[in-house]
């Protein structure tokens, strides 16, 4: 045994050495990589602001996810098993905050980061992750993205780094164009979005779709309006009744979509609308009776999806979050952990590198819904639903939305296969 005055000296030495090896701010994250360690996933999301209320839905899933990895026993690596960690990060709805946010958790030690709410954002953090990735390998991280649906971010801006989990814009436009073709009634619609690479991506795919399988149909409105700033709908609820549209295709989300619906159905519009987020996030509890088989929605998957293991996965979900107002699953958010998961255990190791090149490889299934991921430009293929509002209780409508008292009633299925688009990437990978 050392003397006390020899073993004080070597751990002042050591001190002084971890001190002069690493920034200050990443000092308590040195035994980040030690097998008990925990696996810190990052989410950047608005927790505060005119979407806190997305942010905080998305926490709820992640963190449904992460427990039930860790109460398997967490993921097994070659030096032991290491649990999920997942930290918040508010990027306060804005992309410098974010971009702060991803500062803090590679400090923090995370090497995971998620976020998906805003398409710009997720540009952003792509952009800063390519950089600081190919400037420091020491600190490499992977982008996990659940809802960033800009086609452009597995296309022409498609990274190695970045991998999406949801359906792009351009593929759910063309599942809701599946109900629009045969809708023969249809002839007059008015065109709304978010002004932001997200929103302009979804009108302008759903005037090419239009254009190609309903050439009757008549664009009658067509516009983009502030994102997260605008307080009051009507005046664009009164255009679109002025305009005669029977119908109303949308990609808003958040409290940009419930108002909208909530105007409409104030002012008096009766026709339909098309979204990609109206079964959720009070839209549906906003827009009553006026909704029943007018308001559309496509996802990756519906809780009146009509097995048994989907219900069962509902069912799960509500027990862990049994009030209304937290009402809100996403199977792909589960499959997203589960591919993770699954790559750090085929790749041995959670470093970056080894975890994303596994990642390409994943092909995950949970309660019956599979997906996997594409390797040419890491976009997730996986099943698409589109599903009617209609009243809980109806043929097909077991579940409601949030204790609204309406759900949705599924009315298409694209398999994968079908749902599958092509893509533009040309991804440059690393060497090492």
């Amino acid at each position: 045994m050392n003397p006390p005055f020899i073993w004080r000296r070597e751990a002042l030495k050591f001190a002084a050495l971890a001190l002069c090896a690493r920034p200050f701010a990443a000092l308590a994250q040195a035994n980040v990589s030690t097998p008990s360690a925990p696996i810190r996933l990052a989410l950047i999301e608005s927790m505060s602001g005119p979407f806190a209320n997305t942010g905080e839905a998305v926490f709820r899933n992640l963190l449904w996810a992460v427990e039930r990895v860790n109460a398997r026993g967490g993921v097994k690596l070659p030096g032991g098993a290491r649990p999920l960690q997942l930290d918040r990060y508010d990027s306060k709805g804005q992309n410098e905050e974010a971009l702060s946010a991803l500062r803090a958790a590679m400090d923090d030690g995370a090497r995971i980061v998620l976020q998906g709410n805003s398409s710009a954002t997720a540009a952003a953090l792509v952009d800063a992750i390519d950089k600081n990735n190919e400037r420091d390998p020491a600190r490499r991280v992977v982008f996990l993205n659940y809802a960033a649906v800009d086609p452009a971010l597995t296309n022409e801006r498609c990274s190695f780094w970045h991998f999406r989990f949801d359906a792009h814009a351009d593929m759910r436009v063309a599942a809701l164009m599946d109900v629009v073709k045969d809708d023969a009634a249809l002839k007059r619609v008015y065109l709304i979005g978010q002004d932001y690479s997200f929103g302009q991506a979804v009108l302008r795919e759903a005037r090419r779709q239009l254009g190609a399988q309903r050439p009757d149909v008549e664009i009658v409105g067509d516009e983009l309006h502030p994102m997260g700033k605008v307080k009051d709908f009507a005046p664009y609820a009164t255009k679109i009744i002025a305009s005669g549209a029977q119908a109303v295709v949308t990609g808003n989300w958040g409290n940009d979509l419930t108002l909208l619906v909530k105007a409409a159905r104030e002012a008096g519009f009766n026709g339909t609308f098309y979204t990609f987020y109206g079964n959720a996030l009070g839209a549906p509890a906003a827009i009553g009776d006026a909704g029943i088989g007018r308001v559309i929605a496509v996802a990756d998957w519906l809780p009146n999806v009509q097995t048994a293991q989907s219900e069962t996965f509902y069912r799960a979900f509500r027990a862990r979050f049994p009030k209304p107002a937290d009402d809100y699953v996403h199977m792909r958010l589960q499959l997203m952990i589960e591919a993770l998961v699954q790559a750090v255990e085929r790749a041995g190791s959670a470093d970056a590198v080894p975890v994303a090149r596994a990642l390409e490889q994943a092909d995950v299934s949970l309660y019956g819904q599979r997906g996997r991921m594409r390797a040419t430009d890491h976009q997730f293929q996986q099943q698409l639903v589109v599903g009617v509002m209609d009243r809980q209780g109806k043929p097909g409508v077991q579940f409601d939305v949030e204790g609204s008292g309406y759900g949705f009633r599924v009315v298409k299925t694209i398999p994968a296969e079908r749902a599958e688009l092509p893509t533009s990437c040309k991804m440059k990978k690393p060497q090492s």
